[in-house]
């Protein structure tokens, strides 16, 4: 099953999707690759209650140039996907790709990238110490095409798309040019029937017109996290929510339930919170802390907060 070789980049497994249980789902995409070559350690199914299933994926993909916007939204939502438990992917680029990465990293996360280039090359070559850290942290680095394989930039790169795609439950373009690789991404996305979302921007922003785009064309916007758990985890979203309703009953004070409420709506940081609530700083701060008092919230470091 395994080739091996002696350098860091050159020691890789050779397998047929069917092999894994995180790959056999490239069985039933269009143009399915015969091999897959990878460093690393590809994903194994989860137990939880007594029943194994594969684990949640999510392919996070966008721009090369991007914003700080698209930065702060595609690091936190990968981010706080590892810390559930989801798998990362994604195709480490320049731009989102490798912020997606680092957010997964960060959040002592699995994630997956795949490369358009054979396995032998890393591209780009300043993501070598990327790559390095996602297979250090138990992920891996996957390509179809093996060493010493001719590869063409503008062929090879759309056509791994479908990958990223068909390994993933659901699709995130976070910021993308009217022409991206990204939206072949989710066109292979909505082809392979996966959910497709899209993150809202400036409609002056070049960056945004391709997910605006494709947000008229019927893609999920991606306003919030809750968006993807929705979508990824409907029983324990619909739970969670119920208990955080119960919660906002419960608060003592109108200026707690608008803070628990914000908090059940996925809003996670001081700045969110109290622009949704309209508290001053002061009165944020004061009930904020008779909430952690209580054991209603939890701080997460940074200026964060969440629900208990």
């Amino acid at each position: 099953m395994s080739t091996l070789f002696t350098h860091f980049f050159t020691k890789f497994n050779q397998i047929v999707p069917l092999e894994s249980n995180f790959t056999e789902v490239l069985e039933s995409i269009a143009l399915k690759p015969k091999i897959l070559y990878f460093h690393g350690k590809l994903p194994e199914n989860v137990s939880k209650n007594g029943v194994t299933k594969r684990p949640k994926v999510v392919a996070i993909v966008g721009s090369r140039r991007n914003t700080r916007y698209g930065e702060e939204i595609a690091y936190e939502m990968a981010y706080e996907l590892a810390k559930r438990g989801v798998i990362v992917v994604s195709g480490l680029a320049y731009g989102i790709d490798s912020i997606a990465h680092k957010g997964a990293l960060d959040a002592d996360g699995c994630t997956v990238a795949v490369l358009g280039t054979p396995i032998d090359q890393i591209y780009p070559r300043a993501h070598e110490k990327l790559a390095k850290d996602i297979i250090a942290q138990g992920g891996a680095i996957i390509s179809e095409l093996e060493p010493g394989a001719k590869f063409y930039p503008k062929t090879s790169f759309l056509k791994r798309n479908r990958i990223i795609a068909g390994l993933s439950d659901a699709v995130v373009i976070v910021e993308a040019a009217v022409r991206s690789g990204s939206l072949n991404t989710a066109a292979h996305a909505l082809e392979q029937g996966k959910d497709v979302f899209a993150v809202p921007g400036n409609i002056t922003s070049p960056y945004s017109m391709g997910c605006n785009k494709l947000i008229r064309q019927g893609a999920s916007p991606y306003t919030c996290l809750d968006d993807l758990l929705s979508v990824l985890f409907p029983e324990e979203f619909v739970r969670r929510h119920n208990e955080a309703a119960l919660k906002v009953l419960a608060a003592d004070t109108k200026e707690e339930a608008a803070i628990l409420q914000a908090l059940s709506r996925g809003l996670r940081t001081g700045e969110e919170i109290i622009e949704f609530t309209q508290l001053s700083a002061q009165i944020f701060s004061q009930f904020i802390t008779l909430l952690e008092i209580k054991g209603q919230v939890r701080a997460l470091g940074g200026n964060h907060w969440s629900l208990m």
